[in-house]
């Protein structure tokens, strides 16, 4: 994650508010650009997007994007985020005013959360989103109207379109000199609820009345109370006999009943049926036989569109690493910085950058799902089946989402409420095929599957992808199914989604997310490719010198008596001194383990390197294949094609060994980034470490039982 830092002096900071599906982040996007950063909400996973808004008066704003919220009561810990921030006046990102956002088409709903945000007593601000949808469905607003009857500023716009965000603007700009105190509370509160009140701001001081109310139902979890503090609001709440859950209830019954014929009032349809093209849609691609089918077709596009569209910019990409390598070597001195820059670092980035393309694509569809509001119909079709190997819906958003980084996967587990459901969603997601593996994957299905076509359409070699990830599906599942007997819980399951209206993507978001998450994978794979090519390099050139010398002497000898020519010589020196180097050595300390699976002691060097993250594989594999002649500057992948047994003289890369390293790839957890996660989100090293084990014995016994059955 990039450091947060938009300005060295206090700036007025805004929060940004609104139930999941508002279009907030849309708004955020458009209102801040490329102004933004990604960071994390102090002691916890969660992200945290910050941008910088310029007015037209020429103030900057900072603006905080909170995680989607329904209410004070959260039911995930993305929701607890944004209550515990609002609820701490002196927590680093506690806001100077409050930006609401809802869509316009679903006021009534989501108007619980705005009252609530209403009465901490900020200056509050509601933007009613997705105007060009309600003009389309004939819905109009009297916004007057409702803004007189909330008592706060209202503004109607469209975040796609962005119409109406000039205005908004400035009313922005309005906002900033009110005072943070005038609001009159939306709603009273009870007298229960003011004694209690009361009662605990005697104890904490400066806290307004209705945050020291949420004190009241929230103390237990509150990061920032300390131990004493706990206990001294659990002795309020006992001594006054506090109903928690029948108080909240009752919050919440009150606020509906009071803003539900406010915006019944501010709003007019027409009286035909409104939705009609959605409800036909959803009886499509949520009807329990042809919905998995029309999902699993958009799947096999997806995976088709990877390997069709991105095969010329790879041959691009590959081939200006080339000729960036050759020109290099011309323009510095023979030697080993040289060498280090072009055998060591441009070979292993180079075997990184390559599958941008790839990934990029995949990004830009997944994004293109989620913004037309498929994905969240896909958790809804699913629930029921995720039921029966002890996830929910929400976690089938995780595993689709783990299709791209299993890292931002587990921590969307965070909105499944119930801890089983969640800790095996967490548990399972790494065995969803992530983008890490498509260099894998890419390189290797070249060994296995050939490059024709089926019935005229369909790539036999994006089948054959689209098979591995099925088949890391499976494994998720039959995975998820054997924790769910194991673990136990007393918590019941259920799914509460709110589906999103069907609309175009915007493609403005589209275009930032694909960027921002192909940057963060070129930053973060970039460091590790080029620090461990480096130190490949290092290891793979240099050796004991008593063990180099034998192998310089032996390849002399051999290239003697079987008069090679230079260039063949030069690779046969090449090998054995590889073969004596450090790294050689590592290799060969591992292959009588690795033996069984049909994987050579360059294979085991790359295995131990992917275990800091998959994508390293193919630059290990660059690095190790580029320490050869000098003349030979095939890709990496025309030089694992190529490669022999220098003992049997077979082809390395045979169909046993390729698809025994693919199946091994399918199944190994080999992200140490994904671990830390995991551990971050379960609180304890116990988990990652059960999940590090078992996924690397699947993974061992299913590459063993493929290498020995075909071999």
């Amino acid at each position: 994650m990039e450091k947060e830092t938009l300005s060295s002096t206090k700036t007025y900071t805004i929060g940004l508010f609104g139930n999941p599906n508002c279009g907030k982040s849309t708004l955020f996007n458009l209102l801040t650009g490329l102004r933004q950063k990604v960071g994390n909400f102090p002691g916890v996973t969660v992200d945290k997007k910050v941008g910088q808004l310029a007015l037209p008066a020429g103030d900057a704003v900072r603006l905080i994007d909170f995680p989607g919220t329904y209410s004070f009561y959260p039911n995930s810990q993305d929701e607890r985020i944004a209550v515990q921030t609002l609820i701490d006046q002196g927590a680093k990102d506690y806001p100077d005013a409050i930006l609401y956002v809802a869509d316009v088409n679903h006021l009534e709903k989501h108007l619980l959360l705005f009252t609530q945000l209403y009465d901490l007593g900020l200056p509050t601000l509601l933007v009613l989103n997705m105007a060009d949808q309600a003009e389309k469905q004939g819905l109009t607003v009297d916004v007057k109207k409702l803004q007189k009857s909330l008592n706060s500023p209202v503004f109607l716009l469209s975040a796609r379109t962005g119409e109406g965000v000039e205005d908004l603007k400035a009313g922005i700009n309005r906002l900033m000199q009110q005072a943070a105190s005038g609001n009159k509370r939306f709603r009273q509160l009870s007298t229960a609820e003011g004694e209690i009140s009361r009662t605990i701001q005697q104890e904490f001081s400066g806290i307004e009345d209705y945050s020291a109310l949420l004190y009241a139902h929230h103390y237990s979890w509150l990061p920032f109370l300390s131990v004493e503090e706990k206990a001294k609001i659990e002795q309020i709440v006992q001594d006054h006999k506090f109903e928690s859950i029948k108080l909240q209830v009752n919050e919440t019954m009150e606020r509906f009943n009071k803003f539900t014929p406010i915006a019944k009032a501010a709003t007019l349809a027409k009286q035909e049926e409104q939705g009609s093209k959605s409800l036909w849609l959803d009886r499509i691609l949520t009807h329990r036989v042809w919905g998995p089918i029309v999902f699993l077709v958009i799947m096999l596009l997806v995976f088709q569109a990877i390997f069709a569209w991105a095969s010329y910019p790879m041959d691009l990409i590959d081939g200006l690493f080339g000729q960036l390598s050759e020109g290099v070597k011309q323009m510095l001195p023979a030697g080993w910085l040289t060498d280090l820059l072009t055998d060591g670092v441009l070979a292993g980035l180079g075997g990184v950058v390559i599958f941008v393309p790839q990934i990029a694509i995949l990004f830009f569809l997944i994004t293109i799902l989620e913004e037309v509001g498929y994905m969240a119909r896909a958790a809804f079709m699913f629930d029921r089946v995720m039921q029966v190997f002890g996830l929910n819906g929400r976690s089938m958003v995780a595993l689709i989402s783990s299709s791209a980084c299993a890292i931002p996967a587990v921590m969307s587990t965070r909105n499944i409420a119930n801890w089983k459901e969640r800790l095996i969603t967490i548990m399972v997601t790494p065995l969803i095929s992530c983008s890490a593996r498509i260099p894998v994957y890419t390189v290797l299905i070249g060994f296995v599957v050939p490059a024709t076509t089926i019935w005229g359409i369909f790539n036999q070699q994006g089948l054959a992808f689209m098979g591995l990830y099925v088949l890391g599906i499976l494994a998720a599942l039959f995975s998820a199914w054997v924790f769910k007997k194991v673990l136990k819980t007393e918590e019941s399951s259920y799914l509460m989604l709110e589906l999103p209206s069907y609309r175009l993507p915007v493609m403005r978001n589209v275009w930032l997310n694909v960027w921002e998450k192909v940057k963060t994978f070129l930053l973060e794979a970039g460091k590790v490719i080029i620090v461990i090519s480096m130190v490949l390099w290092v290891l793979a050139t240099y050796g004991p010198k008593t063990a180099m010398d034998q192998a310089e002497l032996t390849a002399v000898e051999q290239a003697t008596e079987q008069n090679l020519p230079e260039n063949e010589a030069a690779d046969l020196l090449a090998s054995k001194q590889l073969e004596a180097s450090f790294a050689g050595h590592l290799g060969k300390f591992i292959e009588p383990a690795i033996a069984p699976l049909g994987f050579d002691w360059k294979m085991g060097i790359a295995l131990i390197t992917s275990f800091a993250a998959r994508e390293v594989f193919v630059g290990t594999m660059a690095t190790i294949y580029s320490i050869g002649s000098e003349e030979d500057e095939s890709s990496v992948r025309d030089r694992m094609a190529s490669e022999r047994n220098p003992v049997t003289g077979d082809l390395v890369y045979t169909l046993p060994t390729s698809l025994s390293l693919l199946i091994f790839y399918v199944f190994a957890m080999m992200c140490m980034s994904t671990l830390a996660v995991v551990k971050r989100e379960t609180k304890s090293w116990k988990w990652p470490i059960i999940q590090f084990v078992f996924m690397t014995a699947m993974a061992y016994l299913s590459s063993w039982v493929v290498y020995q059955s075909l071999a």
